[in-house]
């Protein structure tokens, strides 16, 4: 007779999300397709785990476990969460990196298929270099822009710099006509990838990128230009020209691999981020949530035994220089300690 199979009940998250972006959707988002598979989430107002993110303040009614996500160019508050997912390269065991690149896209999409034809896709590049950016800082950005449009014209679709006189609404669509695209960070900071450059990658572009100083432990080296490889701007314009007018010199770009060793990088891995939300749901601790209001308590019981201590001391002083007024028992004392605390 066949045994039938264990059945293994998964457990439940009880999981919230709160503070982030205009349009993000609590109930399909990365962290969902993510975990969904492994556990039975729960997606709930009032969570055990909530992750949040840094457009606003509501995460603070929350008193469980607080995990804390950014995308943007700030640093994770330790007194404000108990983990943290962001771009930092920070060594502890609350926190993971995760660079914003991870939720556009599932990061093995860039994984470079065999028998990969370079020349077959400069065939269909039509235009020479673009831009979509709806901010303009930082200067960086439009100082290049303006340094390469001297020497070729650089088509802008986005709100900022625009010059083709109407928004870019597809934007993959668009960037995937020209060789080249413009992929500047909004900041320059180490570990701080976004978008720009995988979107660039994935239209199978040529990016020339400017942001993290450490973005090799991101993408492959070779696959982009790297604006900080040069000196100043002009030498950067010129190094871009010349892999224009140089098919074997732009198809050696291409032919690279987007990743160190054609596969996914370390930290965008979907295994290693499961492994940290599972080592996050499985290790019991005490909130820091939980940890501020036992702060705050104590703080407050400490001033009221000060207050309760500076009294007795200006009632002793008060004895000592007219001792002809009446001694309070210790009963009655301390019936005016615990009532002056209570106040």
């Amino acid at each position: 007779m066949s045994v039938p199979p264990t059945v293994v009940s998964r457990r439940t998250i009880r999981l919230g999300f709160s503070d982030f972006w205009t349009g993000f959707n609590p109930q399909d988002n990365y962290f969902v397709r993510l975990l969904r598979p492994h556990y039975d989430l729960v997606i709930t107002e009032k969570p055990d785990f909530l992750i949040f993110s840094s457009f606003g303040t509501r995460y603070r009614r929350h008193r469980g476990v607080r995990i804390f996500y950014t995308g943007e160019c700030v640093e994770p508050d330790w007194d404000e969460c108990d983990y943290a997912f962001d771009f930092e390269f920070f060594e502890r065991p609350e926190h993971y990196r995760l660079p914003l690149y991870a939720l556009y896209d599932d990061p093995a999409v860039l994984i470079q298929p065999s028998g990969f034809d370079p020349r077959r896709v400069l065939a269909q590049k039509t235009g020479f270099c673009c831009l979509v950016v709806s901010n303009p800082r930082p200067r960086e950005r439009l100082e290049f822009f303006r340094v390469l449009s001297r020497y070729k014209r650089v088509d802008s679709g986005g709100r900022a710099f625009n010059n083709l006189g109407t928004l870019v609404h597809d934007k993959a669509a668009f960037l995937r006509a020209y060789k080249f695209v413009i992929a500047f960070e909004n900041h320059c900071h180490a570990g701080y990838t976004t978008e720009k450059l995988f979107e660039a990658l994935r239209a199978e572009c040529v990016p020339i990128y400017w942001g993290n100083p450490q973005v090799h432990r991101d993408f492959n080296p070779h696959r982009f230009i790297n604006a900080h490889d040069f000196p100043g701007w002009e030498a950067l314009a010129r190094h871009v020209l010349q892999v224009d007018q140089n098919d074997a010199l732009y198809c050696r770009y291409l032919q690279e691999p987007c990743y160190i060793g054609n596969r996914v990088n370390e930290y965008v891995n979907p295994d290693n981020v499961r492994a940290q939300f599972a080592r996050i749901f499985q290790t019991p601790i005490c909130p820091i949530a939980q940890r501020q209001r036992l702060r705050r308590w104590a703080r407050r019981r400490f001033r009221q035994l000060r207050r309760v201590y500076w009294k007795w001391r200006a009632a002793m002083s008060t004895r000592r220089i007219r001792p002809d007024l009446p001694t309070l028992t210790q009963g009655e004392s301390h019936r005016r300690d615990i009532e002056n605390m209570e106040n």
